[in-house]
């Protein structure tokens, strides 16, 4: 009997610690375009996205707990400009050679009620890693018409100063190193 026991508070156990981890959701690359608005000379503001993004989000709904993984391919910046997307790939800013990625490990997801509504984490760029803490404004999950499976969908921001990462191109000649980075992102529950 005390076997039986054992065996059963293990299985409880285990299934309790399965439902902690989690649920796991892919980036849907062809829906997420992290995007950003910079300082131009102080005359006007440029707005670039990267277009291929990867990574998973885990969300524990019920312990309103989660993470981020994400991974950005930094030779896919598109500024709709071609001769500036080719100089902002170059050593002067993101010197996509020396650092093809960037990443961002969300390591708390901030829920309000049921909702996620912060996520606060580190982002890499050119190799220096800081604190960033995204701002959820929009968040939603449907099950999706065409996959026929759950998708989550939000709309986060945040603000950072880019010189705190190296990228000090042209502050010195009065551009502000301020960046509001804008992402949209759409991720389907993993298999």
């Amino acid at each position: 009997m005390q076997l039986k026991h054992i065996a059963a508070a293990a299985l409880a156990l285990a299934s309790v610690s399965a439902f902690a981890a989690g649920t796991t959701y892919n980036i849907e690359s062809n829906h997420t375009y992290p995007s950003f608005e910079a300082d131009h000379m102080g005359i006007s503001t440029w707005r670039g996205k990267f277009t291929k993004t990867t990574g998973t989000i885990v969300l524990d709904r019920a312990a309103k707990t989660g993470n981020v993984d994400i991974i950005i391919d930094t030779n896919s910046l598109d500024f709709g400009h071609a001769k500036m997307s080719e100089h902002a790939k170059s050593a002067d800013m993101f010197n996509v050679e020396k650092f093809p990625t960037a990443t961002y490990k969300g390591k708390s997801v901030k829920f309000k009620g049921d909702t996620p509504v912060a996520v606060e984490g580190e982002l890499t760029l050119l190799g220096v890693t800081k604190p960033v803490t995204l701002t959820i404004n929009k968040f939603k999950c449907i099950q999706h018409p065409m996959f026929k499976r759950e998708a989550c969908g939000a709309d986060a921001s945040a603000t950072f100063n880019r010189a705190d990462f190296g990228l000090n191109y042209a502050v010195a000649m009065g551009f502000s190193p301020d960046v509001k980075l804008a992402i949209q992102v759409e991720a389907l529950k993993a298999d």
